[in-house]
């Protein structure tokens, strides 16, 4: 058997808790993980060997026992650690904004002025944010989790399946928007737009499932009192938690995801489905809900439904329209296809 190291002591808990159910009772590999306190008490632990880690700590944690391979599951800061270990061992990155993995220093200093510059300004005296691409290039190996950013320089790591659950009836179309109410990474005016002038005769229920704060909250809070008669919205005020996050994705008909094409990370322009992947698309697999996408997003995946005009009449379609998840995205076939990903890379 083999032995990886996965660590995560920065930020992408979901991934991380995607790769340790994926890889559990796997008969190839053996995984210890390393998470941060953060990472640590927001992860499903199952008697998975857990360590509590940090930047200066996990250096020696490593030396401690040999590892086939060592994963990291994000590259966003404490560059100076993430630089020792991948010049060190056999290292794969997870890389979640391909532009910012090539940044040139001239961009990453003139960035560190446009937003956030005390935190930048940290990385850069502290973190050695200067190292951030060294990281990327010297690494052994570079990994992306949506198959349509793969290529000869970056390898797909298949990490999403399909869980097998009973879903809830309901005569209600529900219809679940996943992910932080922010217009700054999704369309949120035109979902606002498109409630507001409904006039649907079947019953409607729109979930905001992810946090709702500012100008975002304001309008849900005024859509609320303004609502047609066959519509509900439901939204949080609060960080969703894991048990109503798995719950409404579980009741949803169908996903909306009205992704904005151009984003930014660090000042670095990215590109949702070019340079980037949206967690909306491991949310679709893992739940198996069709997902209604901007009709401009580059997408070859079945499950991926181009946004018509009439959006409400096509979500009342997808209801009663099915797709076998299972076939493609059954766990045995995506772990056995992991395990081969894997066993590349060593």
């Amino acid at each position: 058997m083999k032995n990886i190291a996965y660590i995560e002591i920065d930020t992408h808990t979901e991934i991380a808790q995607a790769f340790m159910d994926i890889m559990k009772d796997s008969e190839q590999f053996s995984v210890d993980y390393y998470f941060s306190k953060k990472i640590k008490d927001q992860i499903r632990e199952d008697g998975e060997a857990v360590f509590l880690s940090d930047s200066s700590m996990i250096g020696d944690q490593l030396k401690e026992k040999k590892y086939d391979l060592i994963i990291i599951g994000t590259v966003h800061r404490y560059f100076n650690t993430f630089l020792t270990i991948v010049q060190k061992y056999n290292a794969a990155v997870i890389t979640h904004n391909l532009n910012f993995a090539q940044s040139s220093k001239f961009g990453l200093i003139k960035s560190i002025f446009k937003e956030d510059v005390m935190y930048r300004l940290k990385l850069w005296w502290k973190e050695s944010l200067v190292y951030s691409s060294k990281v990327y290039k010297r690494a052994k190996h570079l990994l992306v989790l949506d198959h349509e950013l793969s290529s000869e320089a970056y390898n797909f790591l298949p990490l999403f399946y399909t869980v097998d659950f009973d879903k809830t009836q309901s005569n209600d179309l529900i219809i679940v928007i996943p992910g932080g109410v922010s217009q700054r990474r999704r369309d949120y005016q035109h979902v606002f737009k498109t409630i507001q002038d409904l006039n649907a005769a079947q019953k409607c229920s729109f979930i905001f499932l992810g946090k709702s704060e500012g100008e975002e909250l304001e309008i849900l809070d005024d859509l609320s009192q303004n609502l047609s008669e066959n519509s509900t919205i439901h939204y949080f005020k609060e960080r969703v938690s894991g048990d109503d996050y798995e719950n409404w994705m579980r009741k949803a008909d169908v996903l909306w995801c009205p992704i904005q094409q151009e984003t930014a990370f660090f000042s670095q322009k990215e590109f949702y489905g070019k340079t980037k992947m949206t967690g909306n698309i491991g949310d679709a697999i893992k739940y198996g809900k069709l997902a209604v996408f901007p009709k401009d997003y580059p997408s070859q995946l079945d499950f991926i439904i181009p946004e018509k005009e009439n959006v409400i009449e096509q979500f009342q379609q997808l209801k009663s329209q099915s797709f076998d998840f299972q076939k493609n995205y059954g766990k045995k076939n995506v772990q056995a296809t992991l395990e081969k990903v894997l066993n590349s890379l060593i």
